[in-house]
């Protein structure tokens, strides 16, 4: 196919037919880590030059938690698509009780330590919430999902054309 629109055409012969986007959870848990990790060189950067090595260990100590609890989430969901690809929403699921509980539970036994600054500890913990989530829903839209299997080998169609596309069916 040649677009003819395009300055000097688009392409000279037909379009390749593009797949799925190759492990989705992995792309988005590395995008989404790499943008948090600057925002919280940021944020430390702006703890360190207002306030003492308290602020900045608030900073990374609210950070590391949300990117722990965040991040346990989309490696759950890596591990399970490769294995069993129809438990993945299930397995989502699971992961959000667990972020909410856990982290509940890691703030209720740790109290508050002396150390902690707590204006910067949840600024830095609510910045990387709102940053990790705009991440992935930008990564995540940009995603190719397969949703039907409509390959047939060519040996299969010729044998029986009316036959079912494998995956499909009742």
């Amino acid at each position: 196919m040649k677009d003819n629109s395009a300055l000097g055409g688009a392409s000279n012969g037909h379009l390749p037919v593009s797949g799925p986007t190759e492990s989705p959870s992995w792309n988005i848990l590395k995008r989404c880590v790499a943008v948090v990790g600057l925002a919280v060189v940021a944020m430390a950067g702006a703890a360190f030059i207002f306030t003492d090595g308290a602020g900045v260990l608030s900073v990374l100590f609210g950070s590391a938690l949300v990117v722990a609890f965040f991040g346990l989430s989309l490696l759950a969901g890596h591990l399970f698509a490769r294995k069993k690809p129809e438990a993945v929403m299930g397995v989502f699921v699971m992961t959000y009780f667990v972020k909410v509980l856990g982290f509940g539970a890691v703030l209720f036994y740790l109290g508050t330590p002396g150390w902690l600054n707590k204006p910067w500890f949840a600024g830095a913990a609510v910045a990387c919430v709102l940053i990790w989530q705009a991440t992935e829903v930008v990564i995540f839209s940009k995603q190719r999902f397969l949703f039907f299997n409509e390959v047939q080998t060519p040996a299969k169609a010729a044998a029986d054309p009316a036959a079912e596309p494998e995956g499909e069916g009742s």
